[in-house]
């Protein structure tokens, strides 16, 4: 496959993935437990996360060991980046009809697309 083909291919994929995980597969006990490290939704969802992406990570080829080793860095900083966007929506009290609200949001976005620019990168060097 052609390298340009090959990288929007998997950038169509995890975008795919990251909307459907995000927006349409995270019910109240997910989006509840993801800032508290004792409770089984952030896991559940960065494990989805990770998942996910493997249909990127294989039609980029990888070896089994490269997928596993992508695949535990996106749950690791999948993890973190919601664990940290948790802590702070938590403790700024901000809604969603707040500024503050919105930029923690789209922080949280933006770090989850520069981790897919990572794996494609990672995956394609």
């Amino acid at each position: 496959m052609e390298m340009m083909t090959l990288t929007l291919a998997m950038l169509f994929c995890l975008q795919l993935k990251h909307f459907i995980a995000d927006y349409l597969l995270q019910p109240g006990w997910m989006l509840g437990g993801k800032g508290d490290l004792r409770r089984a939704g952030g896991y559940v969802h960065a494990g989805l996360h990770t998942l996910g992406s493997l249909p990127a990570l294989l039609i980029a080829g990888l070896e089994p060991t490269a997928i596993v080793l992508l695949s535990a860095a996106e749950f690791t900083v999948h993890y973190a980046t919601d664990y940290t966007k948790a802590g702070l929506s938590g403790r700024s009290h901000a809604g969603p009809d707040t500024r503050t609200y919105w930029a923690l949001h789209g922080a949280d976005q933006f770090l989850h697309q520069l981790t897919y620019v990572g794996l494609i990168f990672a995956a394609l060097a």
